[in-house]
C-alpha cells in the first residue's frame, strides 16, 4: 500500500461519498487509488466549480465536502470556493497535489507554497511530509473542518510522498459530546427577556447548523417574540408563522428596519457577525443583546452582549423558556409589521409587466417550489431580491453565499444539492454575469445525471454594481456586456432551453422545466429599474409602528 491508497482509505473511513475535482499529473496516485474506492470521483470542468460543489455539499449535510486539484494553477483555481466555504461556515476539505519534496528547494515548474497560500482562507492546513502521518492529518482535517464553527481545511500531498510505501490504518473517529450553557447565563437571559417590552429574535445560520429550528419555533411561539433571519438563516422558523418577520440584511432601509428601531432587546440565536454586520442594525451599540450560540460572541463595538449563553442552542432555548415568565406577553409591533411586510410581498402576485420584475420572478419561483425543494442563489442584484422575497418553510432550502459572496456558485451548488437530495426540485438562480462564470459545469450536471433548472436573470450587465453606482454617483460605468443566445447554448449541450417572452408564461415554463430529466436553462429578461425604485422607496421609509 502506498500513501495515496492509505489517504483514500482514511477518506472512506470519514464517510466521504464524493470527491469533486480535476485530474492532474501530481495527483495521479490519488486518482489511481480512487479507482476501486467506494468514493465517487466527479470530474468537473473547473476547479472553482469543484470547490463550490464541496462547499454546498458541506452546508447541506454538515459533513465535509471534499475537492481535489493538482498543484499550481489547479490549486489557485480552488481558492475562491475554499474561501467561500470558510467564511460561510461550510465544512470542506481541499486536497492538492504538489511537486515532490526533492524539488521544493529549487525554482520548479508550477511550484507554489500551497500551505502558505491556503493559510489565510482555511481553519487549518498541512502538508503530508511523511507517509506515516497520513491517518493523523486526515482525522484532524475532518475534525477541525466539522467542529463549530465549521469551515475549510487543506491537505497538500507531494507526488513522491503519495507514491511511497506505508503501513498504517485510519484512526477511529471520536464522538463529539454536546456542551451546555451555565445556569447563571440561562437565568440572566431569562430575566432580561422577562423584563423586555419589545424583544426581537435575530437568527442566523448557526441555528441551522445546530438543527435548532424546532426549539427556536417553540421558543418564539411560547414567548410571543417576533423573529427575523439573516440571508443564511432562512427557514429556521417557517415563513408562514405569524411571528416571522422574514429577512434582514439588505443594507438599505426596509420594513424590517422598523423592528430594530423599536426593539429594546435583541436575542441573537446562531448569528454570526459576518452574515450581517451589527454596525448596520446597532450602529450606536445601544441595543441590549443576548447572544445564544455554540461559541462565544466575536468582538465588535456594536455587538457587546449583556449575556452570552454558550452551549447547545436547542437546549439553551428550551432552558431559557422554562425560566421565563413572559408567556403570552406579545411584542406589540410584530403583527402590524408582519402585515405590512406581507402586503409588500403580495403586491407582485399578479404583476404582468414585461420584462419581468425581479419581485415577480422570485414570487413565481416560490409558488412552484415545494417546502422541501432547494433554491441556490448566485451573487448579484437577483440575490438581494431572493433574500427579500424568497421565503422558506424549512432550513437549508434557500442557500445564499453571504460571507464571501462569491459569484459563480449557483450551478455547481445545484449539482451538489441534487446529489444530496435527488428527489427534490432544485433551482440555480443566477444573473447573466454569474452564469457565464461557471456555466461549463452544466456539462458536468448532464454527465452525472443531476437534472435541475437554471434561471438566468438577464439584464446584460453587472446589475448589482450598476445599482451601487447609481446610488453613489447617479450614473454607471463599465458594467455592460454581451451574451450568447442562452437557449441555443443550452441546446448545444444537450439540455433543455427556454426563453420567457411574456410574464404570463413564466409559471408554465418553470413547471415544465422542473419536470425535465435533463438540466434546463430558462432565459428570463428582467427589469432592473426596480433596483433604483426600491432604493428611492427605502430612502423615504418612515416607521409608523
Amino acid at each position: 500500500m502506498n500513501t495515496a491508497e492509505l489517504l483514500v482509505r482514511c477518506l472512506e473511513n470519514e464517510g466521504v461519498e464524493y470527491i469533486f475535482g480535476l485530474p492532474g499529473e501530481e495527483n495521479l496516485a490519488v486518482l489511481q487509488a480512487l479507482k476501486n474506492s467506494s468514493i465517487q470521483f466527479i470530474t468537473t470542468r473547473h476547479e472553482q466549480g469543484a470547490a463550490f460543489m464541496a462547499d454546498v455539499y458541506g452546508r447541506l449535510t454538515g459533513k465535509a465536502g471534499v475537492c481535489l486539484s493538482t498543484l499550481g494553477p489547479g490549486a489557485t483555481n480552488l481558492m475562491t470556493g475554499v474561501a467561500d466555504a470558510n467564511l460561510d461556515g461550510a465544512p470542506l476539505v481541499a486536497i492538492t497535489g504538489q511537486v515532490g519534496t526533492d524539488r521544493m528547494h529549487i525554482e520548479s515548474h508550477q511550484y507554489l507554497d500551497l500551505v502558505a497560500m491556503f493559510e489565510p482562507v482555511t481553519k487549518w492546513n498541512a502538508q503530508i511530509v511523511r507517509p506515516s502521518i497520513t491517518p493523523e492529518l486526515v482525522r484532524r482535517a475532518f475534525k477541525r473542518s466539522q467542529t463549530e464553527k465549521p469551515g475549510a481545511v487543506h491537505i497538500d500531498v507531494p507526488e513522491n510522498i503519495a507514491a511511497m510505501p506505508v503501513v498504517g490504518q485510519p484512526l477511529t473517529k471520536d464522538k463529539q459530546e454536546k456542551s451546555y450553557a451555565s445556569y447563571q447565563s440561562l437565568n440572566e437571559a431569562a430575566a432580561l427577556i422577562s423584563r423586555a417590552e419589545n424583544p426581537l429574535i435575530l437568527v442566523g445560520n448557526g441555528a441551522i447548523r445546530a438543527h435548532a429550528s424546532a426549539a427556536l419555533t417553540e421558543f418564539a411561539t411560547r414567548l410571543q417574540i417576533p423573529v427575523t433571519n439573516t440571508f443564511m438563516g432562512k427557514g429556521v422558523i417557517p415563513y408562514t408563522h405569524p411571528l416571522a418577520l422574514w429577512t434582514t440584511g439588505l443594507q438599505q432601509r426596509d420594513l424590517i428596519t422598523c423592528a430594530f428601531e423599536q426593539t429594546d432587546l435583541i436575542i441573537s440565536v446562531g448569528y454570526d457577525l459576518i452574515e450581517y454586520s451589527p454596525k448596520k442594525w446597532n450602529p450606536q451599540g445601544s441595543i441590549p443583546i443576548i447572544h445564544i450560540g455554540a461559541d462565544h460572541a466575536e468582538i465588535d463595538s456594536s455587538y457587546i452582549p449583556q449575556v452570552e449563553v454558550v452551549g447547545d442552542i436547542s437546549d439553551s432555548l428550551l432552558e431559557i423558556l422554562r425560566r421565563s415568565d413572559r408567556q403570552g406577553k406579545a411584542a406589540p409591533y410584530g403583527c402590524q409589521l408582519r402585515n405590512d411586510i406581507r402586503a409588500d410581498y403580495e403586491q407582485y402576485a399578479h404583476d404582468e409587466a414585461y420584462p419581468v420584475k425581479p419581485q415577480k420572478l422570485v414570487y413565481d419561483m416560490r409558488q412552484v417550489m415545494g417546502p422541501e425543494d432547494i433554491l441556490i442563489s448566485d451573487v448579484g442584484a437577483h440575490k438581494m431580491w431572493i433574500a427579500r422575497h424568497y421565503h422558506c418553510d424549512r432550513p437549508n432550502t434557500c442557500l445564499i453565499s453571504n460571507g464571501f459572496a462569491a459569484m459563480g456558485i449557483a450551478i455547481p451548488g445545484a449539482i451538489a444539492a441534487k446529489l444530496v437530495y435527488p428527489d427534490r426540485k432544485v433551482i440555480a438562480a443566477t444573473g447573466d454575469g454569474g452564469f457565464m462564470m461557471n456555466c461549463q459545469e452544466l456539462e458536468t450536471a448532464l454527465r452525472v445525471g443531476t437534472a435541475f433548472v437554471t434561471i438566468i436573470f438577464h439584464d446584460g450587465g453587472y446589475g448589482l454594481i450598476e445599482w451601487k453606482q447609481h446610488n453613489q454617483f447617479d450614473e454607471s460605468n463599465f458594467i455592460k456586456f454581451g451574451n450568447p443566445d442562452f437557449v441555443k447554448f443550452a441546446e448545444s449541450m444537450g439540455l433543455k432551453g427556454y426563453r420567457v417572452e411574456n410574464t404570463l408564461d413564466l409559471v408554465p415554463i418553470l413547471k415544465e422545466a422542473l419536470e425535465q430529466d435533463v438540466p434546463a436553462v430558462i432565459d428570463c429578461p428582467v427589469d432592473y429599474r426596480e433596483n433604483l425604485r426600491f432604493s428611492k422607496k427605502a430612502g423615504g421609509l418612515t416607521c409608523h409602528i
